[in-house]
């Protein structure tokens, strides 16, 4: 089962499931972080909760991607209350994008091994533990919260200060913490994480400086588990025609990490179990199109698909005008 988010005819917003082909508003649904919470609270999954409301009208999620109406697909009413996060140095691929980034000609003559090579092979002798285990911790980083989400189809604005805006093709797992604060997966989402690679190469230790960007995700969620393999392809279209693209892989017969490792490690904090709160983690990836030279221009589109995930996730790149920044003393 997918689901979307989208502004209704009316004006107001709605909900629908996509279920044996067949895509229906979701009797009385205003909201999956609603509807998560209310399966939670009564010790059913997401799936039943949506079978037992029923489905109304049929809509067409294609024509609303192009109508401008769809939305993320969890939001919270108090956006400070999303949280946007993500793990790097996870898939099979990624040390060798990161490590061309962070390393100069001299160092790999001198010390080939990075910091960044270092954790990639801590993830792959020990990131997927036996059941039950608790494996290596990865590679952290905050992203931001829910001011920095630009729902599907909508443009990823840069910061004025930004020296790059790439994307990053990932998969985001959606969560919901509930009254007890026990974390609830809702399920998974495309995900274009969208970093500052040129300020992330200045120094690997400036990489908080480069993830604190916009995002965006969707514009379907898949309810249920992750896939083992998931390959999709990464794009930017310049002008309408494509000026790269590039397959991507994910899911873990793909990752030097499990899910619920890297779940553990997030939610292990206290601060990451607060009831009513909305969680966005970013899994990471192997594929950038800055590795291969690609520097993006305002007005490029970023296409992320992959049909285990239905619609794919557009989003046009843009650039904030220079303001002025000042420190009032009280």
């Amino acid at each position: 089962m997918h689901l979307i988010q989208f502004t209704a005819d009316s004006g107001g917003r709605a909900v629908a499931a996509t279920e044996g082909g067949v895509t229906g508003v979701i009797n009385g649904a205003t909201g999956v972080y609603q509807l998560a919470l209310e399966a939670g609270r009564r010790g059913l999954d997401l799936r039943a909760v949506v079978i037992e409301k029923g489905l109304g009208a049929s809509v067409d999620k294609a024509a609303l991607a192009a109508e401008g109406r769809l939305l993320s697909p969890i939001d919270h009413p108090d956006l400070a209350h999303l949280h946007v996060t993500g793990t790097g140095l996870t898939h099979l691929g990624s040390a060798s994008t990161r490590d061309a980034m962070h390393k100069s000609n001299q160092q790999a003559a001198e010390a080939p091994l990075t910091d960044s090579m270092k954790m990639f092979r801590m993830g792959l002798e020990g990131g997927k533990p036996a059941s039950g285990a608790v494996g290596v911790q990865p590679e952290w980083f905050y992203k931001g919260n829910g001011y920095a989400v630009a729902a599907p189809g909508q443009p990823i604005p840069s910061p004025a200060f930004a020296k790059d805006a790439g994307e990053e093709p990932e998969i985001a797992g959606i969560y919901v913490i509930g009254d007890d604060g026990t974390p609830l997966r809702v399920g998974f989402a495309l995900g274009n994480e969208f970093s500052d690679h040129v300020t992330e190469r200045v120094n690997y230790l400036y990489l908080a400086h480069s993830k604190l960007r916009f995002c965006s995700f969707g514009p379907e969620l898949r309810v249920g588990a992750l896939p083992g393999n998931v390959s999709g392809m990464s794009r930017i279209l310049r002008g309408g025609k494509v000026l790269w693209e590039k397959p991507f892989l994910s899911g873990e017969d793909n990752m030097s990490h499990t899910i619920a490792n890297l779940e553990y490690h997030h939610f292990k904090y206290d601060l990451f179990r607060q009831p009513g709160d909305v969680h966005v983690h970013m899994f990471g990836t192997a594929t950038l199109s800055f590795a291969d030279g690609i520097k993006t221009e305002p007005g490029d589109v970023f296409e992320i698909e992959e049909a285990q995930f239905g619609l794919p996730l557009r989003n046009a790149v843009a650039w904030d005008q220079e303001r002025p920044l000042a420190i009032r003393q009280l």
